[in-house]
């Protein structure tokens, strides 16, 4: 599938709906690339994590909460031509040397979080949605983690929540929240239907989800009839008008 963009750059979706090439989203986050799956205090700010739900995915992440809270996979041994098959071996915390993986770091800011030693660390959450094609889900909240039994080998999990200081101020509120919230699968659904493009002019640059009827009237985020791809200028001329 082609994947337009302004400048052939791979492009990726933004928790607010705006959609933003690789390169714009390697200089937000200010570094060159994003190879990682797991990366602490990235340029000693917030830490980053990459996600998928996809069925082909290579760890077991999940969505819980309507999107609210995320449980992350840790990550396995990285794969060398001496080292044993990785989804057989536990995941490590350490490495050779002693220093902390990037389970380790993340595991220690998660359990320093819980025992009231600092606070929970900011995790900055983008998911794959197709090859090439991300969704910025926005900033959480690292606040759990613990190692599991996975087949005959041990995994690590963490607990990532939504960073929204609305949510849970009142249950009428988490609602609205949940509402706003457009599922992994509706967002490959309308990308698909509409080819990438907005709907109004066909631009392929500056892209938003949009809300056919906007959440905030009661518009549905869980189907796919209800969201489109609108440019920023067809987006800002909507607003909230129900058309």
């Amino acid at each position: 599938m082609t994947l337009p963009s302004r400048n052939g750059d791979i492009i990726m979706m933004k928790a607010d709906n705006e959609i933003i090439s690789y390169r714009e989203m390697c200089d937000r986050e200010e570094v060159q690339t994003l190879q990682r799956g797991m990366n602490y205090r990235l340029s000693g700010r917030h830490s980053v994590v990459l996600m998928s739900l996809r069925h082909n995915a290579p760890y077991s992440d999940r969505v819980d909460s309507n999107g609210l809270i995320l449980i992350y996979e840790g990550h396995d041994i990285p794969k060398t031509a001496n080292s044993p098959d990785p989804k057989t071996v536990d995941q490590p915390e350490y490495n050779p040397s002693g220093s902390l993986t990037q389970n380790g770091l993340f595991h220690q800011a998660a359990q320093a979080y819980k025992q009231g030693q600092k606070s929970a660390e900011i995790v900055q959450v983008y998911q794959k949605l197709f090859n090439g094609v991300w969704s910025d889900n926005g900033k959480f909240r690292l606040t759990d983690s613990w190692m599991e039994k996975s087949g005959n080998r041990k995994v690590f999990k963490f607990i990532l929540e939504l960073c929204d200081k609305s949510v849970g101020h009142s249950k009428q509120r988490m609602n609205i929240e949940q509402n706003r919230i457009i599922p992994s699968q509706v967002k490959m659904e309308v990308w698909k239907r509409d080819k990438g493009r907005c709907v109004e002019c066909g631009a392929t640059d500056n892209l938003h989800f949009d809300h056919i009827i906007p959440y905030s009237k009661g518009g549905s985020s869980l189907t796919a009839n209800n969201i489109q791809l609108l440019c920023a200028r067809h987006n800002l001329l909507k607003k909230d008008k129900i058309e």
